[in-house]
């Protein structure tokens, strides 16, 4: 087994940059190796992170090509166009990042064919869904940071609602990372307190306040990028919960993209369901307790990336 401490980034943009950063300052990394098309931006972010290096501990920075990455375990994959507007959907980018993947593909299956892939470019699930198509290796290697994002911020807004730590909220958003996506309250609990029909901490949830919530969700990269023109900080953070669930072998379960092999009744098609996560990537999909009116929308969701999964 690769060193899954030696982490390769392909593409040193926003979300690049926060995933390095949190994986740097969290000492999640004896190595790290950024490659971008843009040599001198590599070159000058390796050396910024690098000084730090006194005040974090000692990591191994450099910018280099695809050949560096022979001895990583995992590879970053944040390469790709991002939204070029806040309307833009995450769909709509698919015509133009595929054609960047198909390079990339080719150059990691020739230089690092045993590195286990996070792909973080947009649209993930159908970015996943190509590398898993262009790379030799298993499927199960090849992960999409899926709606772990969408989660995590789920889980944010029902905290600040009730007044609690999100650590104490447990809640999935499944489906597409995108605007088909499905904000899944049938099993959303507060210490292990259902939220529907239950008061928690004085408060109650009625089904106008769930439907802004969930809007809110679905509209936040949107909200975001019309402000600051990019999303990096969270999903740089969930980039680094991902690895350090496959570097410690936690058999952790966490929602990111990986293919479904009839779960749920959908078949042949990457979107997210919380997924049983070790050193090796994803052993198997938990679907969980959802309600019938979620599974409608989790397939609605597969059909809309069924119709982009050939392109």
């Amino acid at each position: 087994m690769k060193n899954l401490h030696r982490i390769g980034i392909v593409g040193t943009g926003f979300v690049g940059m926060a995933a390095a950063y949190s994986l740097f300052q969290q000492k999640a990394a004896s190595e790290l190796i950024f490659v971008d098309k843009n040599t001198a931006q590599a070159e000058g972010e390796a050396l910024d992170m690098m000084h730090a290096q006194p005040l974090v501990g000692r990591c191994n920075i450099v910018a280099d090509d695809f050949s560096a990455l022979k001895e990583a375990g995992i590879v970053i994959i944040c390469a790709g166009v991002g939204q070029s507007s806040p309307d833009e959907s995450r769909l709509e980018l698919l015509k133009r990042n595929i054609v960047v993947f198909k390079s990339i593909a080719e150059s990691l299956d020739r230089h690092a064919p045993d590195a286990l892939l996070l792909i973080a470019s947009n649209p993930v699930d159908v970015l996943t869904q190509a590398m898993q198509t262009l790379s030799e290796r298993p499927h199960h290697r090849v992960i999409g940071t899926g709606t772990l994002l969408d989660t995590i911020r789920f889980r944010t807004l029902l905290a600040d609602y009730y007044g609690v730590s999100p650590k104490s909220v447990h809640a999935y958003v499944l489906g597409e990372h995108g605007d088909s996506e499905i904000p899944v309250w049938s099993s959303a609990s507060v210490a292990g307190m259902s939220i529907i029909n239950h008061e928690i901490n004085g408060k109650r949830i009625d089904s106008v306040a769930r439907d802004h919530m969930s809007k809110q969700v679905i509209r936040a990269a949107y909200d975001i990028i019309s402000k600051k023109g990019h999303t990096n900080w969270a999903i740089g953070l969930a980039i680094h919960h991902i690895v350090q669930a496959i570097q410690k072998d936690q058999h952790s379960i966490i929602p990111v993209t990986a293919r479904l092999t009839g779960e749920l009744g959908i078949d042949g098609v990457c979107m997210s369901l919380p997924a049983l996560i070790h050193s090796q990537g994803v052993e198997s999909l938990i679907p969980g307790n959802i309600d019938e009116n979620e599974l409608e929308g989790i397939k609605k969701s597969a059909a809309v990336l069924q119709e982009y999964k050939n392109l």
